[in-house]
C-alpha cells in the first residue's frame, strides 16, 4: 500500500511580494510532507 496523500491548496493573498510566498513555502518543508507546486500571481 502506498503512502496516503492529502491534497492542501491553501490561497493567500500575497502574490505580490516574493519574500511572503518564499516565506509560507519554507514553513511547508518539514519531514514526511512533500510540496508538489506552487504559483503566485500579482491579482
Amino acid at each position: 500500500m502506498s503512502d496516503p496523500l492529502i491534497e492542501c491548496v491553501p490561497n493567500f493573498s500575497e502574490g505580490r511580494d516574493p519574500e511572503i510566498v518564499e516565506a509560507i513555502v519554507a514553513a511547508m518543508a518539514v519531514d514526511g510532507v512533500s510540496l508538489l507546486d506552487f504559483s503566485r500571481d500579482p491579482d
